[in-house]
């Protein structure tokens, strides 16, 4: 009985528990000149929600700063401004360049470490909750699908990329000029010959284009597998019984989760570090001539 308890959760087995809660929020009957019904609300909304809160948190810390003794909340802003700062400026040697590239920094850490730190919620706990309003709404409560870690959606870690490449592109441009650019995307990395030409030309761009999936990939890959850990640590909560067996995995259930939640609070912060170190090397490169 305990081995059958074991495999539902919810009266649904331990796989279709899993696949629910790895399915997005979307809406078939969006319409429009492309196929919008493959768009996944719940990353949108989750993405765009916790940006603007990053930034009123931001924009809070420095309304309220003062220049006698910092309140805790100025001073660990300030500690993480000093220290994108300082990473920015070991990285991008342009100062005026690093007016804009330090903000940004500053925001893609905030952003992605508030995208990250969702996972740390109980994985049945928005589902539930957005479950009981769907219900509510006339529809089936059981197919209320609600993910609600956006950087475990590869779409949305391409789309940080991506948007890192663009500013990329467009720093090549500003510092070196078109002709600058143009020119070194023909002749290096192999040298300035006719015949050269073509094969520095695809070496460019296979570069831009790892560089991008890589970006992307990497976040996504380690929240996924964050994910997919903390829903097999609910199994084991969610197969409890009145048994021996069922109390040991109630109990692996309570002390699996809470270290995995702490060790996960450092994954989510270096995941944050990594994806603006690269954005700022990214960009440190684009001011480099070959």
């Amino acid at each position: 009985m305990a081995a059958e308890n074991a495999a539902e959760h919810g009266g649904q087995t331990a796989g279709e528990y899993i696949v629910h809660h790895l399915t997005h929020w979307r809406n078939k009957e969006l319409v429009g000149p492309f196929d919008l019904s493959v768009i996944n609300i719940d990353s949108t909304i989750f993405t765009i929600l916790l940006g603007v809160i990053g930034c009123w948190l931001l924009w809070k810390a420095a309304r309220k700063a003062t220049s006698g003794v910092p309140g805790r909340f100025q001073a660990a802003v300030e500690i993480l401004v000093e220290m994108v700062d300082s990473q920015a400026k070991g990285i991008v040697h342009n100062a005026n360049s690093r007016k804009l590239v330090s903000p940004l920094a500053l925001t893609v850490f905030v952003w992605i470490f508030l995208l990250n730190a969702m996972d740390l919620l109980p994985v049945d706990f928005l589902p539930w909750i957005w479950g009981l309003v769907y219900g509510a709404a006339g529809h089936d409560p059981h197919h209320a699908y609600l993910r609600v870690v956006p950087t475990a959606d590869l779409s949305i870690t391409m789309g940080l990329s991506l948007g890192v490449l663009v500013t990329c592109l467009i720093y090549n441009v500003k510092i070196k000029g078109v002709g600058g650019w143009v020119h070194e995307l023909f002749t290096a990395p192999f040298g300035n010959h006719p015949l050269l030409y073509p094969f520095n030309f695809l070496m460019q761009v296979i570069e831009f284009v790892a560089k991008t999936v890589s970006h992307g990939m990497r976040l996504f890959g380690n929240m996924y597998a964050g994910e997919l850990i903390f829903l097999l640590i609910a199994l084991m909560g969610g197969a409890w019984s009145i048994s021996a067996t069922g109390i040991g995995l109630a109990i692996g259930h309570i002390i699996a989760g809470s270290a995995w939640a702490i060790f996960h609070i450092l994954i989510i912060t270096l995941q944050a570090f990594v994806f603006m170190m690269l954005t700022l090397v990214y960009i440190g490169q684009a001011h480099d001539a070959h």
